[in-house]
């Protein structure tokens, strides 16, 4: 049975086409994933198919008394809200039909025998839909999801507006988990989260008996959730039976067939052509030659699609620094409660250190705190002599309003216009991009920019923070390269043992010294 039917989709921005005549349908106990390069449109499929976003052109039809969750990249969680608040916020309908319960019954003291018979009738409806959604369990079942997402150790009472960028994802994925929706969208849910989290959502997906549609670069978690995959490319939506990998190699195949069918093609153009171009001119051949012009007219002429931009990224580096990088001497690091034991630390020229451990544990706080950002709640960080620092943040402001060439700019205001442009394109950004607003780019073309920026300083300590995040998958593996090859020092919290294995001289586990239980 059909879910979702999407018909004749096309969408675009300004004069960039993102879908054309797309056509799309869901059926019951799919688990699809949408996969596609940074920026062909994964995240724009999902504001459309959700009613965030209006088509320029296409009919999406969803199946009657649906109920669709949706996991968003950039959901904004509100002030003054606690997390118990926004679990509890997954069952504002069952509230609702709560509310009109009590309404019926306070009407049925001066109904009439039929208005009775209906009003007991909806009513014993309302009854069965709070029972089957565990209305009266609600309390503990924001416990128990709370629980299993580690959100009971950070605090149910604890603001929103305080969480690191995976204590917020938890938050969302709990409410959602708990909404039990008929259909799940997932937008790159393992963003942020650590891998105890990841490996739990992916025993939960893969026991989940509705359908879903996933978008996510981790193709290990990818591969071990989904049975389909939709691939969004050049504007269009293919599908391929099975996971990732039986997609790749389909893939090549078709690739590999229609280089082939375009090369014969092209081959049989150019002798027609010739054959046109030697005999239309003669009396004797001229009938042959008109002949071969009209197959060459009526021919479908096959068009490969545009090689899209590879990124590129190659560390600029600076002089080389002191042999120790940083170390610290009975650092406690927090904001208004310590995060930390007193911890003694230290760092050396050419190590590559990933931080992993889970959510809120203080992984971003430690970065900042060694770079200065934060003040630590005692002890002291001694930097060593000649440092260049380059850091990535976690996130990119949402509030910020220039382009992609005014953003590169303001960071290197010597540059000329096309040393801007080529810096952008080396990242993987087309001329479309690179004119974009920074804040209407995907959360993967947003990050490239950070990248452009980092790659064109010159530094000998890089401080990433989760730099995988949104990246598709040939751009994790180009920054992978990049960073193996790079001669200076590397501090880097990263969620994706795929993504650091061969690449981190050092595996720092910061459940080891952290105050929080999880």
């Amino acid at each position: 049975m059909s879910i979702l039917n999407v018909e004749n989709l096309t969408h675009g921005f300004g004069d960039r086409a993102i879908f054309e005549d797309v056509s799309f349908r869901l059926l019951k106990g799919e688990h699809i994933g949408l996969i596609g390069a940074n920026g062909e449109g994964k995240s724009t499929f999902m504001n459309i198919i959700t009613g965030k976003l209006m088509p320029d052109e296409g009919k999406i039809e969803w199946s009657k008394n649906v109920r669709v969750g949706y996991l968003d990249q950039h959901t904004v969680l509100e002030k003054g809200m606690t997390i118990r608040d926004v679990l509890a916020s997954a069952f504002q309908f069952l509230f609702e039909m709560e509310q009109r319960m009590n309404e019926i019954c306070d009407k049925m003291g001066e109904a009439d025998e039929q208005q009775l018979e209906e009003y007991m009738e909806e009513l014993g409806t309302i009854q069965d839909l709070l029972t089957m959604h565990d209305f009266y369990m609600i309390d503990s079942k924001v416990e128990e999801v709370g629980k299993a997402l580690g959100l009971a150790d950070i605090g149910l009472d604890r603001d929103v507006t305080e969480l690191s960028g995976g204590q917020r994802t938890k938050v969302l994925l709990a409410k959602l988990l708990l909404e039990k929706p008929d259909i799940l969208l997932l937008d790159e849910p393992t963003n942020y989260l650590d891998v105890e989290h990841i490996e739990w959502l992916k025993r939960y997906l893969n026991e989940y008996e509705n359908a879903f549609i996933l978008i996510s670069h981790d193709i290990p978690f990818l591969n071990s959730v989904i049975n389909l995959i939709y691939h969004m490319d050049n504007r269009q939506l293919t599908r391929y039976v099975g996971d990732y990998d039986k997609f790749q190699e389909v893939y090549a195949m078709k690739q590999s067939q229609l280089e082939a069918a375009y090369n014969k093609q092209q081959k049989e153009m150019a002798e027609l052509r010739d054959f046109v171009a030697r005999n239309k001119a003669r009396v004797a051949t001229r009938n042959m030659a008109m002949s071969r012009q009209k197959k060459l007219d009526k021919m479908d002429v096959i068009e490969l699609a545009a090689e899209r931009p590879k990124p590129e990224f190659n560390f600029k580096e600076a002089r080389t620094p002191s042999r120790y990088i940083f170390q610290t001497k009975d650092l406690v690091i927090g904001y208004d409660e310590p995060l930390s034991k007193p911890l003694n630390l230290e760092m050396e020229r050419g190590q590559k250190i990933v931080l992993t451990g889970a959510n809120g544990i203080g992984k971003t706080t430690l970065l900042k705190s060694i770079l200065g950002l934060i003040k630590p709640i005692s002890g002291e960080v001694m930097q060593g002599d000649y440092l260049e620092i380059g850091y990535f943040e976690q996130e990119m402001s949402q509030d910020i309003s220039t382009t992609c060439i005014e953003e590169i700019w303001q960071e290197f205001p010597s540059f000329t216009q096309y040393e801007v442009r080529s810096a952008l394109a080396k990242c993987g950004l087309t001329t479309k991009h690179i004119e974009s607003l920074v804040k209407v780019l995907s959360g993967g073309e947003q990050a490239k920019v950070r990248l452009c920026k980092l790659i064109n300083r010159n530094t000998n300590i890089l401080l990433l923070d989760e730099p995988t995040n949104h990246l598709d998958v040939d751009a994790k593996a180009e920054l992978k390269r990049a960073l193996q090859a790079y001669k200076g020092s590397i501090l880097m919290v990263c969620h994706e043992p795929d993504f650091y294995e061969g690449l981190a001289t050092d595996v720092w586990d910061c459940t080891k010294w952290t105050t929080r239980v999880f």
